[in-house]
């Protein structure tokens, strides 16, 4: 099985017991749709939440997007169920299914035992796997995770609302800033002293992403709780960008346009790596070993960045 490098800048999710959402997402502009059978989904109406999925990944077109399903956790009495009625009714439908609160490597391999079952037993291709990095015990395992499944595993998401759950940390957001994670500067020559805000995520977000990277998987970050502060989504989304992620979720349509905006490349920096790679290929053509744009000295390094930026525009413009 070859594993997708799939566009992956937005991710819209929706909760699978509501019907209008998700049809209304077949054609939202996202990258990516995952529907949510866990967290959205209360408890008495998971059967029901699971048969519009069904329905959904049979019936609609997903043809522009990417198209998950957000399973249960392995802890509950309803993930068996979710893996084996999604895999063999719509097992030829779906691109991904999405595993929340993944601890442990073997957690990830058992759900991919199952699907390998399904797979052989019904004659379909095998579908991939995405994680999800939301607990204490998964941070501390990522590494060890990011290596699980390699055919199948594509992608880590960092959920923060419940890694921060989990980690006990004394906040109520769902993504941002927080005011008590700040520190004071020395009193300046007025005795005045400065409050710095800090990134009270940074730690677990830098750690994720080095094991995608490591292992050739998509870090992508989870949710942005206030829907109606789009300046406050976009500075996470481009400080999640500059740090090496590859897209975020939306848990509102609104946020999809964002998210495709930070993590599409500016087009004066697509020019730029253009030309640095025109002048590397000139300066080959030449015989020189050295390569240089208006003046300046150009490293293999910057020739690498200017590879992989060239490239994530390739594909935006493709649309795959």
């Amino acid at each position: 099985m070859a594993k997708q490098n799939r566009l992956h800048r937005s991710e819209l999710a929706v909760p699978g017991s509501n019907l209008k959402m998700i049809e209304k997402a077949q054609s939202c502009g996202a990258d990516a749709v995952f529907i949510d059978l866990e967290d959205a989904v209360a408890p008495d109406d998971k059967d029901q939440a699971r048969h519009n999925a069904i329905a959904a990944l049979n019936d609609l077109d997903w043809s522009k997007s990417t198209i998950s399903v957000r399973i249960n956790g392995l802890d509950t009495p309803w993930c068996y169920r979710d893996i084996i009625d999604v895999m063999e009714q719509a097992g030829d439908k779906i691109d991904t299914i999405l595993v929340p609160k993944v601890g442990k490597p073997a957690e990830l391999e058992f759900v991919a035992t199952l699907m390998s079952q399904i797979e052989m037993a019904r004659g379909f291709q095998p579908v991939s796997l995405t994680a999800l990095i939301e607990t204490a015990l998964g941070m501390a395992n990522v590494e060890a995770i990011a290596q699980a499944c390699p055919d199948r595993l594509e992608a880590l998401h960092f959920g923060v609302a419940d890694y921060a759950a989990s980690t006990q940390a004394r906040t109520t957001n769902m993504g941002g800033a927080n005011p008590a994670y700040t520190l004071l500067t020395h009193p300046n020559e007025l005795g005045v002293r400065e409050a710095h805000w800090g990134d009270q995520w940074h730690f677990a977000m830098s750690r994720l992403v080095v094991a995608c990277r490591a292992y050739g998987l998509r870090p992508i970050d989870g949710p942005f709780g206030d829907i109606a502060d789009q300046d406050g989504y976009l500075s996470v989304a481009r400080s999640d960008s500059a740090l090496g992620f590859e897209g975020k979720w939306a848990i509102h349509p609104s946020q999809i346009a964002l998210a495709n905006e930070v993590f599409s490349p500016a087009s004066e920096e697509v020019d730029t790596a253009r030309a640095i790679l025109a002048a590397m290929k000139q300066a080959a053509a030449e015989g020189k070993g050295a390569v240089s744009l208006n003046g300046k000295m150009i490293d293999a390094a910057s020739i690498r960045q200017a590879e992989v930026l060239v490239k994530k525009a390739d594909q935006i413009a493709t649309g795959h």
